[in-house]
C-alpha cells in the first residue's frame, strides 16, 4: 500500500489539494450566502454588483438597461428596452467559478507570490468575463429570442468555462511546478 502511495503520492496531493480547498472555500462562500439577508444589497453583494455591472456594460453598449429585484425568488430582473429578458441569480455571480478556478491552481501550486497574483489576476478575469458574458447573452436574447436556449445553455457557459480552462492551461504549462519542464518554476 504504501509503495502504492508512493507510485501515485502526486496525484493524491493533487486530489486532496483540490478537494480540500474546493470544499473549504465553498463552505466558506455558503456561510456568507447564509449571512446575507439581503436587506443592504439584494439578494446578496456579489449577485447585486454583478447586476449592476451588467446593466452598466449592457447600457455603454447603446441599449437601454436596468435591473429591478425580484419579488417571488432571490434574484435581479434584468431589462433591456423595459422587456423582462434574464434574471441574475446567484450562481450567476461568477464566485463559484472563481472557487473551482482556485482549488485547481493550488492543487498545482507553485511559489506563494507567482499562485497568489495568478489567483488574483485570474479571479478578476473570470469576473470581468462574467459581466461581459451576462450583457451579451441580454443582448443577444433581446435580439434573437429564437436562439435564447441555445445562448444560455450552450453558447454562453462555454464563454465562461472556456475562459476558466485557458487560464488552467496557462497555469499549468507556464507558471506552476509541474507545468515546467526542468521542474522549476519559469518566473
Amino acid at each position: 500500500m504504501l509503495q502504492l502511495f508512493k507510485k501515485y503520492r502526486s496525484v493524491v496531493i493533487f486530489i486532496l489539494t483540490f478537494l480540500g480547498s474546493y470544499l473549504v472555500f465553498s463552505m466558506i462562500y455558503n456561510v456568507y450566502l447564509d449571512l446575507s439577508d439581503g436587506s443592504r444589497y439584494y439578494p446578496d453583494f456579489f449577485t447585486h454588483l454583478v447586476s449592476v455591472q451588467s446593466e452598466a456594460v449592457i447600457k455603454a453598449i447603446g441599449y437601454s438597461a436596468h435591473i429591478l429585484p425580484h419579488g417571488e425568488e432571490p434574484s435581479m430582473k434584468l431589462f433591456i428596452n423595459d422587456v423582462f429578458l434574464a434574471r441574475v441569480v446567484e450562481g450567476c455571480n461568477s464566485i463559484s467559478i472563481v472557487i473551482l478556478f482556485t482549488s485547481f491552481v493550488l492543487a498545482f501550486f507553485s511559489r506563494v507570490k507567482t499562485t497568489l497574483l495568478f489567483i488574483l489576476a485570474g479571479a478578476v478575469i473570470i469576473y470581468a468575463m462574467n459581466i461581459v458574458r451576462i450583457a451579451l447573452l441580454t443582448i443577444g436574447i433581446y435580439e434573437y429570442p429564437q436562439y435564447a436556449e441555445f445562448l444560455h445553455s450552450i453558447a454562453f457557459p462555454l464563454v465562461i468555462y472556456g475562459t476558466v480552462f485557458i487560464l488552467w492551461i496557462i497555469w499549468v504549462r507556464i507558471f506552476s511546478k509541474t507545468g515546467s519542464d526542468d521542474g522549476k518554476n519559469k518566473i
